[in-house]
């Protein structure tokens, strides 16, 4: 028959075994929740990020589509593009997002894309002009430029103020006129 003396210390041993294991538990336990955190957090910045460049991308194509108008009674703009702030909400709930704030467009490259002149000239849109075009007017196609054109965002969280950069090329196509007054 066991002492009384064995049993305790048998008991005391198992006691210190289920804390050492519930410590461990509970260490287990800690480093899940801190991790699905950390990744919840990371997801979250991802998500901001993407909102951020898509509204980039939308005060871009704004922009884009208003480089170099021409003018109401049709003659190519030669002001140079400025500086704007578009605000963006990207959820549609009414209240602004994002502050979109735009750098002035600048004109990276031009090349020249037709000659004027005679014969042989490649017009809009690919087509030539030449003899067999007689009587288009593509044989008198007015010089033009492709031109490459850098935009640069900075893009402002409105309730987090974090910030994200974002800088797309655009091309367009410009007059002689246009190409001397912006881009040379």
């Amino acid at each position: 028959m066991p002492s009384t003396f064995a049993m305790h210390r048998q008991g005391g041993a198992a006691l210190i075994v289920g804390l050492i294991m519930l410590v461990l538990i509970t260490l287990a336990v800690t480093a899940g929740f801190t991790l699905s955190n950390t990744n919840l957090k990371s997801v979250g910045n991802m998500q901001n990020r993407n909102e951020a460049v898509a509204a980039s991308n939308r005060a871009i194509e704004e922009v884009a589509a208003s480089l170099l108008l021409p003018g109401v009674d049709g003659s190519p703009s030669l002001v140079a593009p400025q500086a704007t702030v578009s605000l963006v909400d990207i959820n549609n709930d009414g209240t602004i997002d994002y502050r979109v704030q735009i750098a002035p467009p600048t004109c990276v490259r031009a090349t020249k894309s037709t000659d004027s002149g005679g014969g042989g000239n490649v017009g809009p849109g690919g087509i030539t002009g030449g003899a067999s075009t007689s009587g288009s007017g593509l044989a008198t196609v007015p010089d033009q430029y492709n031109s490459v054109w850098d935009i640069s965002t900075t893009v402002t969280n409105d309730s987090s103020g974090t910030v994200t950069a974002v800088r797309q090329g655009v091309r367009a196509l410009l007059s002689k006129a246009q190409f001397e007054a912006l881009c040379s």
